[in-house]
């Protein structure tokens, strides 16, 4: 339900793909590796909890210049929502993309097990990459929990790829040639009894 003078605008891709270049994660296999490729900002997470923190709790106005941010607010909340098609397509052609998960809604905890098989957890060490002024600063303003704040940004991860480990070299060639920037954040473990799909180290 919007009030008077609000709309939403959204936009969206429709895709179509034959079934037997699906990338279904089936073959993942612990001992893989999970590459991290950096989102821009948000992207499309948090954005209801983003703006309750940042213009009703702190009290900013969109213009504002925080000294954390190279931008005021409503740039950096506006930044756009990068496309990972060329290192998808590249690696999957190569034959080596085992899965691939979309950091949306739910962050790293919800989305990474999507790709997995059941006999499958993902170890992910949150300290492998850099960490962008943006999240730390809704972090600390709002005092959100560490597992609520997991689960509701991409906390700059905005595309997480299985590949093989025999073939990270090969890999790292493929995406340096791209200039697409990653980093290994952690690498599937088997599924053990009463652990969690996904382990913070």
């Amino acid at each position: 339900m919007y009030a008077p003078g609000e709309y939403d605008l959204a936009g969206f891709i429709v895709g179509a793909v034959e079934r037997k270049r699906m990338i279904t994660g089936t073959t993942i296999q612990p001992g893989d590796l999970l590459l991290g490729l950096p989102s821009h900002g948000l992207h499309t997470n948090g954005y209801s909890l983003a703006r309750k923190i940042l213009f009703e709790i702190a009290g900013h106005e969109l213009d504002a210049r925080l000294p954390d941010l190279a931008s005021t607010l409503a740039q950096e909340l506006l930044k756009i929502h990068r496309s990972y098609l060329a290192p998808i397509q590249a690696l999957h052609q190569a034959k080596f993309l085992k899965g691939a998960a979309h950091i949306t809604g739910g962050g790293l905890t919800d989305n990474v097990p999507r790709m997995l098989p059941r006999h499958c957890s993902a170890e992910i060490d949150p300290s492998s990459w850099p960490k962008q002024p943006i999240f730390d600063l809704l972090k600390k303003l709002g005092s959100i929990p560490e597992e609520d704040f997991r689960r509701t940004f991409n906390l700059g991860i905005g595309m997480v790829l299985a590949v093989p480990a025999k073939k990270i070299g090969f890999v790292s060639q493929i995406l340096k040639k791209l200039g697409e920037p990653f980093h290994q954040i952690g690498r599937v473990v088997e599924t053990r009894s009463n652990a969690p799909k996904v382990i913070y180290l």
